[in-house]
């Protein structure tokens, strides 16, 4: 099998890639190790940047997107029982979107079909070959046949676990990473959500999240400790835990049911360096990790999609191989802003087990100083709804 490019994920990274360089004319192929079915079961994140929405608007895949997401101009923090707003359209003129990301998943994967793009499940032992020659290739099983794929280039879009990263040499890459001491326990329930915009949580139990994915689907968030089990928390100790830690208002509205998933997700901030080696080129959770804090995960795969997107079509279509080659250096450039950005909220708005009487007074004056800033909001709300690519 021969194609120009190899995407090795078929997670909304990796199919937004195809999709893109399908509509440029670019042949790609998707490896993918699961089902489809299995890769739409997973609950993620779902507030997308202008930069993302503008990017599924390009690869031609925006209208479901547009008519039922929901548009958010700015969010809540809470400290205790005082809330303050950030007003990102005031401060930016730039909204964010609220759309799950299971939905762009499934909205890819339909474009990818109705296209006739190429997509191969449950492959296994996927191994990346020659990738700094100018001849790669991709051997993998699937359906109980060996089979190898010729290319031109290899898109790294599997994941923090894939075999892209570690396809780069132990002697060349270098890895950064800070692991949170807590977690984030979430659930998923068919209610209604507790205000029109997230509300992000401080208190003195711990932080708290309230967000949605539609009118009447709501996710929740309470930080926990990473020894605690998600079967071990009941819906009631669940939503009592909540109500402490949101302001009173919202707890009086406070809409409970039945939890349809649970889960805990520990918090990491991870960057691996550099994000190309040779052909082979690492994008999304292959290449960095960001606490879910800032709403930055599949907000920075989008990024990294953006600028490999423009350098393969610059190569095939202009003959310029400029952004080819500086592809890792102006995705990291990005990409180290919005850890940063991660790490600032996560700190902003957590309990840590070592924290001192100064280290909180510290995070109350920083939290009071947002609220009291203009220019802190704006800088707040320039990360939130994007960085410029």
């Amino acid at each position: 099998m021969r194609t120009q490019v190899v995407i090795i994920g078929g997670g909304p990274s990796g199919l937004l890639l195809s999709q893109l360089l399908l509509k440029a004319g670019i042949d790609a192929v998707v490896l993918e190790r699961r089902t489809q079915d299995y890769v739409l079961s997973r609950i993620r994140a779902g507030i997308l940047e202008q930069g993302f929405v503008n990017l599924m608007r390009e690869a031609g895949i925006a209208g479901r997107l547009e008519s039922e997401g929901f548009v958010h101009d700015g969010t809540l923090i809470a400290a205790g029982n005082e809330t303050f707003r950030i007003d990102f359209v005031e401060r930016t003129g730039t909204p964010v979107v609220v759309y799950g990301q299971t939905e762009v998943t499934r909205d890819l994967y339909a474009a990818r079909e109705a296209a006739g793009g190429r997509i191969i499940y449950e492959t296994d032992g996927v191994t990346i070959h020659d990738a700094r020659t100018d001849r790669p290739y991709v051997t993998f099983t699937a359906g109980g046949t060996e089979q190898r794929i010729d290319c031109d280039y290899i898109a790294g879009c599997d994941g923090f676990h894939g075999v892209s990263r570690q396809t780069i040499p132990d002697t060349v890459r270098k890895e950064y990473e800070k692991v949170y001491p807590f977690g984030w326990l979430g659930i998923l329930s068919e209610t209604p959500p507790v205000d029109d915009e997230l509300i992000y949580a401080n208190s003195a139990r711990g932080f708290a999240l309230c967000s949605m994915r539609n009118e009447n689907l709501s996710r929740y968030y309470v930080q926990c400790p990473l020894s605690d089990r998600a079967e071990d928390w009941s819906d009631d100790a669940f939503w009592d835990e909540l109500k402490r830690r949101i302001p009173e208002e919202a707890a009086d509205k406070l809409v409970t049911g039945p939890s349809i998933e649970k889960s805990i997700a520990p918090l990491r901030s991870f960057v691996t360096e550099p994000m190309q080696w040779g052909r082979l080129f690492l994008c999304g959770d292959a290449a960095h990790i960001v606490p879910p804090t800032g709403a930055k995960g599949l907000n920075t795969a989008a990024s990294d999609i953006h600028y490999l997107y423009h350098a393969l079509k610059d190569h095939y279509l202009e003959g310029s191989d400029a952004g080819i080659e500086g592809y890792s250096a102006k995705a990291l450039l990005r990409i180290w802003k919005a850890e940063r950005f991660s790490w600032w909220m996560t700190n902003l708005l957590h309990r840590f087990p070592d924290q001192t009487a100064f280290d909180l007074k510290m995070q109350q004056a920083e939290i009071a100083f947002l609220r009291d800033s203009d220019a802190a909001q704006t800088v707040m709300a320039e990360n939130y709804v994007g960085l410029p690519y």
